[in-house]
Formats: C-alpha cells, sequence, structure tokens
C-alpha cells in the first residue's frame, strides 16, 4: 500500500515527509508502525512471525519507529528483539545508529528508552561525532541532558578535534549548554570525561561560576581543587579572572591553594584585579583566616588575609593574624609589602603594630617606592602613618649607626670621618673608644649654628646640606655632615 509516509534518500541520511500516494510501498510491519495503535497488539502479533530487523532501503522498523517519532513503537520493537545498534547505511557508506538519530532529532524519550536497552553511549558516525555532540550541534537540551545522566563521554572528539562543548560554542549555543550540564550537575550527576584536558566538570562549573554545581563537583571528591590547565590556570584562578566571588569562596573554604601562580606568574588575586573589585577576593581570604584562626589558612591566602587587614586599618585582625606566625615582609606582585599598603592609607596605629612585629620600612615595592614616600604621596594631612614610619627609621638610624663627617673646633678644624651611633635609649651618643667621645645630649638641631657658617664660608661649605649639631649636657656643640643630605640629617634629630 501506498500512504502518507516518510521518504528516504539512499545517497544521503536525509528523510522527508511526502503526501498520501507519494512514499514508497510499504510491509504491513512497517505500517503497523507508521499508524501505531495504543496497545502495540497488532505489531507485536506480525512481529511473531517477521523479523524487526530485516532492511529496507538501509533502514530497519527501528529507524522508522524513530523518524515517527514514537517511543512505544521503539520498545515494542525493542521487546521483540530489534537490534538498538541495527546502523542506517546509504549508498556513500555513511551509517548512524539509533541513537544517533534520535539525538538528531531531538527525541528525548525514545534516547533513553534506547539507552535503557543497552545502546552504546560513545558509538560514532563517520564524522567521528557522538549522540552528545550531535545533541549539542542540533541545540537538543533535554537529549544533552539524557546523555549526561546516563554517563556519555564529554572527553571524546571528533575528527576536527571538536568536543561537544566547543561545537555547542560554534553553533553559539555555548549558553544553552552551559545551563543544561549545570541542570544535571545540581541534581547530583557528574558528567563523564575521558579525558579533563578536553572537558573537566570541575573547571566548567569554575567557569560557570555556579556556586551549587561547583559544590556538588567538589563533593565528589573526584577532582584536585589545585590541578592547573594547559596555561597554568587553577579553578581558583578562574573563579577570580572571572569575578565569580561566591564561586571563589567556596574553593577558599574547600581548602584551594591561593599560592599558584599560571605561567605568565598572575595569581588569584593579581587575576582578580582585572574585574576592580579586587578588594572583596581579598576580605574572603581575611574572613576565613579570621574564622579558622589557622596558619594556612586558605592554602596560602593568609598573606593576603593580612594584606587586605592592613589596608582596611583592621588593627584586631592584624593583630590575630601576625600572632599566628604569617610572614609579614612577603611582597605581592607589584612589591607592596602589608606594612606599605597600611602606610599609604595612613593607618599609623596598623604601621606600628606590623612594625613591633618586624615588618621592614626599608623596603620598596617594584616602582621604587618606599613606604616613608608611600605614606607621605598618598596620606592625608597630618598622617599618622608618616609619623610612625619617621619614628622607626630614625631608631633604626641611631642604634645602628652610621658614618659620618664630624667638624672639629666649630668648623674652624678640617672634618673627620667617623662612626657615630647612640648607645640604647638613654641619650648617649658614641663615636669613639675614648670616653670622652661618648657624652649624654641635651638636643640636636637640624642644620649648622651661625657660628659655623662664619668659619666654614672662606672655605666653600657653609651650606652644606645634611649638617646637624648635638648640644650636650655639658652645653658643648658637635657639629655632624651626614650622607644623605637633608632627609636623613633629620632622621639624626628625630
Amino acid at each position: 500500500m501506498r500512504l502518507r509516509a516518510w521518504s528516504c534518500d539512499m545517497t544521503t541520511v536525509e528523510e522527508c515527509r511526502v503526501g498520501a500516494g507519494l512514499g514508497e510501498p510499504y510491509a504491513i510491519t512497517w505500517c503497523a508502525v507508521e499508524y501505531f495503535e495504543t496497545s502495540g497488539a497488532i505489531l507485536r502479533m506480525l512481529l511473531q512471525h517477521l523479523s524487526p530487523n530485516n532492511p529496507r532501503h538501509g533502514r530497519t522498523l527501528l529507524h522508522h519507529a524513530i523518524l515517527c517519532g514514537n517511543t512505544e513503537a521503539v520498545r515494542v520493537l525493542l521487546e521483540c528483539g530489534a537490534d538498538v545498534e541495527s546502523p542506517v547505511k546509504t549508498t556513500r557508506e555513511t551509517e548512524f545508529c539509533p541513537i544517533h538519530m534520535a539525538s538528531r532529532l531531538g527525541l528525548s524519550s525514545i534516547l533513553q528508552c534506547l539507552i535503557n536497552f543497552g545502546c552504546n553511549l560513545n558509538s560514532k558516525i563517520d564524522s567521528g561525532e557522538t549522540a552528545l555532540m550531535i545533541s549539542a550541534k542540533y541545540k537538543h537540551k533535554k537529549c544533552l541532558q539524557v546523555l549526561t545522566m546516563a554517563g556519555a563521554d564529554f572527553g571524546l572528539v571528533n575528527v576536527a578535534s571538536q568536543s561537544a562543548s566547543s561545537i555547542a560554542g560554534s553553533n553559539r549555543w555555548s549558553l544553552g549548554f552551559q545551563q543544561s550540564v549545570l541542570d544535571v550537575i545540581r541534581c547530583g550527576k557528574i558528567p563523564r570525561s575521558s579525558n579533563i584536558s578536553v572537558f573537566c566538570p570541575l573547571v566548567f562549573a569554575a567557569h560557570a561560576g555556579d556556586t551549587e554545581a561547583l559544590k556538588a563537583v567538589i563533593g565528589s571528591g573526584e577532582f584536585n581543587l589545585d590541578d592547573q590547565d594547559d596555561s597554568g590556570f587553577s579553578m581558583i584562578m578562574i573563579t577570580a579572572f572571572m569575578g565569580h566571588i561566591e564561586a571563589f569562596r567556596l574553593l577558599v573554604y574547600a581548602g584551594a591553594g591561593a599560592k599558584l601562580c599560571n605561567k605568565s606568574g598572575q595569581n588569584a588575586i593579581t587575576l582578580s584585579e582585572s574585574n576592580h573589585n579586587c578588594n572583596l577576593f581579598e576580605k574572603v581570604f581575611l574572613e576565613f583566616a579570621l574564622e579558622k584562626g589557622n596558619h594556612n589558612a586558605g592554602g596560602g591566602g593568609g598573606f593576603y588575609a593580612l594584606r587586605c587587614a592592613a589596608r582596611c586599618g583592621d588593627s584586631d585582625a592584624v593583630k590575630l593574624l601576625t600572632s599566628k606566625g604569617y610572614d609579614i615582609n612577603v611582597p605581592d606582585g607589584e612589591g607592596y609589602t602589608p606594612l606599605m599598603l597600611a602606610a599609604r592609607e595612613g593607618h599609623g596605629s596598623v604601621c606600628e603594630l606590623l612594625i613591633s612585629h618586624g615588618a621592614h620600612c626599608s623596603a620598596k615595592n617594584a616602582r621604587g617606592e618606599t613606604t616613608l614616600l608611600l605614606a607621605r604621596k598618598f596620606g592625608v594631612s597630618k598622617n599618622d602613618a608618616e609619623r610612625v614610619i619617621l619614628d622607626e627609621l630614625a631608631r633604626k638610624l641611631v642604634l645602628g649607626g652610621a658614618y659620618v663627617q664630624k667638624h672639629t673646633k666649630g668648623g674652624k678644624g678640617s672634618p673627620n670621618g667617623k662612626e657615630i651611633r647612640m648607645v640604647g635609649l638613654a641619650g648617649v651618643l658614641w663615636w669613639g673608644k675614648w670616653s670622652r667621645r661618648n657624652v649624654l645630649y641635651r638636643e640636636a638641631e637640624l642644620g649648622p649654628s651661625l657660628a659655623f657658617c662664619r668659619h666654614r664660608r672662606n672655605k666653600g661649605d657653609a651650606d652644606e646640606i645634611g649638617v646637624f649639631r648635638v648640644v650636650t649636657t655639658k652645653n658643648k656643640e658637635v657639629l655632624f655632615l651626614c650622607n644623605g643630605g637633608f632627609e636623613v640629617a633629620k632622621l639624626w634629630v628625630a
């Protein structure tokens, strides 16, 4: 009989619907599939006498049932012995299986039926595409999800080295693909991948910034949070770069390492700066470190916690973190130490606290800026940080000592090189072993005296920069010329 049915092209995989009388003549079993009645009794009766696997134009009854979109007919055929892997053959030797056909047509219920009867999830057509790739190519969300739930391999590629994910991207369906897979992950099913360099569920969830999906992947225990891709990006770097603050928080609390750098030398915090919200990511480390109270908090994020606390002027947080033994002199990627950041923001009390725990005032950042320069450059008027830094630099200088030129006879004689330093903090100035060279000073002042200027005018160095004078308790004046000019002289009298 000729009925309104399907016409199949023997040279391609294409099928087309035709009107009454235009289709190829059907055997009675094919009519039973085309016009399947609800109970399936007629088809079952016919199949007692006829094989469901006899091909017609390269196709079998199973392919015809799939083409008709009839899930119950497919089930009856499979129960009656239809081959779930029977290929469609064309004159061009193109072959595809029922699973590929159902995926191309977007028939998710039939796809599930084929899977239930044990079809090969990862079989390929001649182009190397699997059912998963075909579903992505034709943007069939339900089919993609059915295959993901069944364990289809996301790590496979076709002959053009494209995966299901990249095929979706090529067809402008990246977001739909992403949401489809994330929905499955949220239900607790982790996509299977035989090659994590092609597709890694952890990387996929991190890129998406979906905390529920990321939590499910982490909870599976199948993945190392600190694995890095070919460019050196770890999961925590990916979330920082993408600006996914909550996903970043989840990884930090799960123990992801913050010390890792990619092949360009960037870490999570430097990568977060591209989103102009670096402070939020540092605060995650701070919150975690304060909550856990652990030296290893955040897998190396303790430095960022301390940096954040210093910059924000949080003395209590700085006190807690320094008590845990963090190295407070470790610079960030631009050479800034926590002390520099506190000084730049004018937090004098925090600077004082950091210095008391061994922070160095003499360090320089990548731009050659010192802690004192940062305090002066960015600080507000009456900058308390500048005073603290100056006091520490002065203390280090006078107690450590330095070589200066000592002028004799009020400037009348020739200057002599001496090493001077303060002995303790009792006001004793020392520049030799002879007791007369250990003097108690009463005051120190910047600049030369009038007598010194008069005595040195003829010698041409009366206006030398870097002169300071010390008046002893016996009212004797001693003059020194230091290296470093006015700034260093200022430290000596501070």
